[in-house]
């Protein structure tokens, strides 16, 4: 079996050990946001369907999104407030990056509106690149590139390097730390309070869970809203940045129960919380599939695969796995992991079977997902990919740092393979 441990906070979310035998190379991301690079990789069909001209078929405005130290989600709204303009994106960027991300906004009829060409901040530009027949969609992202700089690693030489390329396969697909909440990890036990109808819980975790990791003022802030019910005057001392927190409190003290207190947070954060509580599912799973030395490359009878091109990032249809279903005109079998959720339905093989018995450890059942007193949040369930995929991995030196190149499908987590390369001892301070 195989035993590498991860650091405390890796294995909170799930992710116990380490795949790969290489020597971590130290270092730290993220000092600068230019340190942290995404770009998006839409489809070759879809972009091939925008026209620089509008006419009466291409009627959905095609944007770039450039970013700068802002997440998706604030740069959507800042945009929209300041322009008017409702855009759609497809992938959720953080704000400790510089991004290049599409999206489309609500269709024109030609003769009637014209498309806004460009809008910039100091943390946005918005360039209008052509017009789509349809709006974008998560069916046209295939993946992202990824440039990042590791800053002054310890053990960066070329044979750790290249020790460390040939082990990439082995890597698991983890959800990485940010899917839960980073520092403050707590999306997670948020969304099994949901799903277990504990939501007097979820309610008090949201405003009250701690980490190591919070200031001394977040601490004393987050002690106090254990009894804001009686102290309405802690609305003004809630810093700017807990406005989710604030929401929560107001709705408190106006006397409401828990559900529409929990509805005071946006639906697209919202939902992130069951959805997280799968993503941690999934990283046991995947944690206790490594530990027993599963193969997470090569398919086993039973296994459900994706298809996927050998030399493509665009996962294609799942099968089932016989021994000969694969291998033929490049195409490879990925093993998959169900994610659970209320369709959750388990087969007899080997990944099944560990999914089944994590479940039953967190005393779950797929009913749960399903909840009825808020059904915006329940999850049906899906499938994740074991292995971690990508293409194109290169690195080189820039002075005293390392700055590596690569590709992956869309939902990867850049830093699921960063993780494995530097094996920090606290993924925090070295800016996971």
């Amino acid at each position: 079996m195989i035993s590498n441990p991860s650091p405390s906070i890796d294995r909170l979310a799930g992710i116990n050990l380490y795949a790969t035998s290489s020597q971590g190379i130290g270092g730290s991301i993220k000092k600068k946001n230019e340190d942290f690079q995404v770009k998006e990789l839409l489809s070759s069909k879809y972009l091939a369907s925008i026209q620089k001209v509008q006419d009466d078929t291409h009627i959905f405005p095609f944007y770039q999104l450039e970013k700068n130290g802002i997440d998706s989600a604030h740069a959507i709204f800042l945009i929209r407030r300041r322009t008017g303009i409702i855009l759609k994106i497809v992938g959720l960027k953080d704000a400790k990056a510089t991004t290049i991300q599409y999206a489309t906004s609500n269709r024109f009829k030609k003769g009637t509106k014209q498309a806004i060409k460009d809008f910039t901040t100091n943390q946005i530009k918005l360039t209008l690149l052509g017009f789509a027949k349809r709006p974008i969609g998560k069916n046209f992202l295939i993946g992202n590139a990824f440039r990042i700089k590791i800053t002054n690693p310890l053990k960066a030489n070329s044979k750790t390097l290249n020790n460390f390329a040939s082990e990439i396969d082995k890597i698991g697909n983890y959800y990485g730390l940010q899917r839960f909440g980073s520092e403050r990890l707590v999306t997670h036990l948020v969304g099994k309070s949901i799903i277990k109808r504990r939501f007097d819980e979820a309610v008090e975790l949201l405003l009250t869970y701690t980490s190591t990791y919070d200031t001394k003022y977040s601490k004393e802030i987050r002690e106090k809203l254990k009894d804001v019910k009686n102290n309405p005057s802690l609305l003004e001392q809630i810093p700017k940045g807990m406005d989710i927190e604030r929401n929560l409190a107001r709705e408190i003290i106006n006397g409401s129960e828990s559900i529409k207190v929990l509805r005071t947070v946006p639906i697209t954060i919202r939902r992130l919380f069951v959805q997280a509580y799968q993503a941690y599912l999934f990283n046991r799973t995947l944690s206790t599939a490594i530990e027993n030395e599963f193969s997470l490359i090569i398919p086993k009878d039973g296994d459900l695969c994706f298809d996927i091109n050998k030399n493509d990032l665009e996962f294609g249809k799942i099968r089932k796995y016989s021994g000969s279903s694969f291998g033929k005109d490049k195409i490879q079998g990925i093993p998959v992991i169900r994610l659970p959720g209320y369709s959750f339905q388990p087969g007899k093989n080997r990944f099944d079977k560990l999914v089944r018995e994590i479940m039953h450890e967190e005393s779950v059942n797929s009913k749960d997902f399903f909840v009825k007193e808020m059904q915006e949040l329940s999850e049906a369930g899906g499938f994740r990919q074991a292995s971690y995929f990508c293409k194109d991995f290169a690195y080189f030196a820039e002075g005293e740092h390392l700055v590596i190149q690569f590709s992956a499908p869309k939902g990867t987590y850049a830093t699921s393979l960063l993780r494995e390369l530097m094996k920090p001892p606290d993924p925090i301070l070295a800016g996971f």
